[in-house]
């Protein structure tokens, strides 16, 4: 639970890609945002001791440990940031939420559906208790996609009746890059899929407010084989024992996933997810088209979004900038001058700030464990749908008694 003070108390568990941009945004979040607590970096966890050493003292962290059972269980932490591989999540944040620690967890939630389905039934017993948990879908807090979902919500396209998303890298094209956690089910629990897919499924719904409800899917692994690691950080690696050879291992997750699908509201939807995308570093794009009118969101212009605007007279109809820095703007009044833009960095901050106020107030942060596994059982639909010949699958359900 919070101190008595006016600190949240953060122990976080990872130090990697995602753990320097959390402590980015742990570091920053106070300094430009006027909020009811001022979060504490207390204390990073990692396994190894040397690196997670030097990882407190470059991101800014008051100590460091290699046991993350133990930075659970003390007094002085008030929050867990998971931002370790999925094959950790549940057992983390169920102690953590067993504990009295709100919880933050990185996407996707778990890296099965029974995971994700015991981390909601923790989270639910802890809310009883006024303990918050979210997870990390950042991308909702970039502010032309937040602004995005007020339009939509807003009518300004009408009906919603298409949707198309893709989200492209190409980090692992090279056939000889090495066989990191990412390329393994057992710690991954999929490959493109969970690792982007999850997040414009994420977007997506949360944009239009809509949720999938069924999937023809396919999926594809391009290298099947590829070099044990020597060394790997974040998403670079290096492959090869020192001697210029390399033992080799089973790449056992998806190097891309396609798939349609229909929505509660009525809309169709397209989605694309790979890692095999030459020449896309971070290509996140998301169109959605109405009954009056379309909005997209390409994240290579994260400060941008394109409107057509329908209803207008025909002979002033175009695709229109929105350059979206103004201090009206979702998010944007802690930041620069109008026209001054912001970075993927400021997604996680502005996540942190969310959450923060959250705990503050005793709302409920967004998304929550349930809207995460809503976003899992999708990921398993495309799944079962991919290894049945790509047929049509509907997505599970989330129980009552899971989602009260």
């Amino acid at each position: 639970m919070l101190s008595t003070q006016s600190h949240l108390r953060v122990g976080m568990v990872g130090y990697a890609f995602m753990g320097a941009a959390h402590s980015q945004a742990w570091r920053t979040v106070n300094r430009f945002h006027d909020l009811p607590l001022h979060a504490r970096m207390t204390a990073v966890c990692g396994r190894d001791e040397a690196k997670v050493a030097a990882a407190a003292a470059r991101l800014g962290w008051d100590e460091h440990t290699t046991d993350w059972r133990a930075l659970v269980a003390r007094d002085d932490i008030d929050l867990i940031d998971v931002c370790t591989p999925g094959d950790s999540h549940a057992e983390i944040a169920i102690a953590a939420l067993a504990a009295g620690k709100h919880v933050l967890c990185e996407k996707p939630l778990a890296n099965t559906i029974d995971e994700a389905r015991q981390m909601v039934a923790a989270a639910d017993r802890a809310a009883a208790s006024g303990v918050r948990s979210m997870c990390g879908f950042n991308y909702r807090r970039v502010p032309a996609v937040a602004l995005m979902r007020r339009m939509v919500a807003g009518g300004r396209i009408g009906d919603i009746r298409h949707i198309r998303a893709a989200y492209l890298q190409d980090w692992i094209t090279d056939p000889q890059f090495p066989l990191v956690w990412r390329l393994q089910k057992d710690k991954a629990g999929s490959g493109a899929l969970g690792d982007i897919g999850a997040h414009i499924i994420d977007l997506t719904q949360f944009v239009t407010g809509q949720h999938i409800t069924g999937v023809t899917a396919l999926t594809e692994t391009f290298v099947k084989e590829r070099p044990l690691p020597q060394a790997s950080s974040g998403l670079s690696a290096a492959a090869g024992d020192g001697n210029g050879s390399a033992a080799t291992g089973l790449v056992t997750v998806d190097d891309a996933a396609l798939f349609l699908a229909r929505l509660d509201g009525g809309a169709v939807a397209t989605y694309e997810a790979t890692r095999f995308a030459t020449g896309r570093k971070n290509g996140l794009r998301v169109e959605i088209n109405g009954s009056l009118g379309s909005v997209a969101f390409d994240f290579e212009r994260m400060n941008e979004l394109e409107f057509y605007d329908a209803t207008g007279p025909s002979t002033e109809q175009g695709f229109t900038r929105i350059l979206v820095t103004e201090p009206e703007h979702p998010y944007m009044s802690a930041w620069w001058p109008p026209g001054h833009g912001i970075g993927y960095e400021h997604s996680f901050t502005h996540q942190a700030r969310d959450l923060i106020e959250a705990i503050a107030t005793g709302a409920a942060p967004a998304p929550s464990f349930t809207d995460a596994l809503q976003v899992q059982l999708v990921l398993d639909a495309v799944l079962r749908s991919a290894g049945q010949g790509s047929g049509w699958t509907d997505v599970e359900p989330i129980l009552a008694e899971v989602a009260a």
